[in-house]
């Protein structure tokens, strides 16, 4: 949807009880903007996929919410909190899950488990540490490091830790990347139940079948600029008989037709 000003935004809720809020996002890599002008929001307990090609601005925009990077321009509402004014209240607020974990490597996971209980203020004693890592089955790997950890178990143990606080907002890059169905559908579990919780969720994927089964919302960007916003539905109703669409889609067109249609098939480092 477009505003009066020519400025693209999602209509995922009005202002007011808003989750996140970004408007008119600018971010530049010296001469090189990554970002260009981009808006959303998310409701209370919605989930938000953010998808594009490789380099289009979706990993940028992440940091700039978690606040590890400042904008050019623009506005970030955690709960109605300014992010880049107060970025230790906001971030009280967030939880995520990033492509890469940074945790400390010389601790095992029980360790990083009741540490980060103890940076975002949770009691969490041995006993209770223990339950938390049975219910991600990995009590059996307490003593070991995450590097000795698979990628399946170092995802759940990744999003054990993003959720510890249950914060109202849930920040997911690519996931699932990687990941056995069996691990997938795990992983998927533990979020849903943060959505029951009242938790919203952003999230970046190249898996089309994924966020047309599980987004409520799209937002599609490339070259840093939002191209278009809707709900998987409404976005293959929108599109479906687009030429392009048209073109490269073999039945009923999907998402993943959608999305390469209007973002062009060459290949992105």
């Amino acid at each position: 949807m477009s505003t009066p000003s020519g400025e693209t935004r999602t209509d995922e809720t009005a202002t007011s009880g808003a989750v996140l809020e970004v408007e008119d996002l600018v971010v530049s890599y010296g001469a090189r903007i990554a970002v260009d002008g981009i808006s959303l929001r998310i409701a209370r307990g919605k989930i938000l996929g953010l998808l594009g090609p490789n380099g289009a601005g979706k990993t940028t925009t992440l940091s700039v919410i978690e606040g590890l990077r400042r904008p050019s321009r623009g506005s970030v509402l955690v709960d109605g909190i300014d992010a880049l004014r107060h970025p230790i209240d906001a971030r009280a607020r967030l939880g995520v899950q990033l492509q890469s974990s940074g945790f400390q490597p010389e601790l095992n996971i029980e360790q990083l488990l009741r540490l980060y209980a103890g940076l975002y203020g949770v009691p969490l004693t041995r006993t209770a540490a223990r339950e938390a890592l049975d219910g991600i089955g990995l009590e059996q790997e307490a003593s070991k490091r995450l590097k000795g950890l698979s990628g399946g178990q170092a995802q759940r143990f990744s999003l054990l830790i993003a959720t510890l606080h249950d914060p109202l907002l849930l920040l997911l890059d690519e996931p699932t990347s990687g990941l056995d169905p069996q691990s997938r559908r795990s992983l998927w579990q533990r979020i849903e139940a943060s959505r029951r919780r009242g938790g919203s969720i952003l999230l970046t994927t190249h898996s089309m079948e994924e966020a047309q089964a599980v987004c409520d919302r799209i937002v599609i960007i490339d070259h840093g600029r939002i191209v278009t916003t809707g709900s998987p539905a409404e976005l293959i109703a929108t599109h479906r008989d687009d030429r392009r669409v048209r073109a490269i889609a073999h039945g009923d067109p999907t998402l993943e037709d959608v999305f390469i249609a209007l973002t062009g098939s060459d290949l992105r480092d």
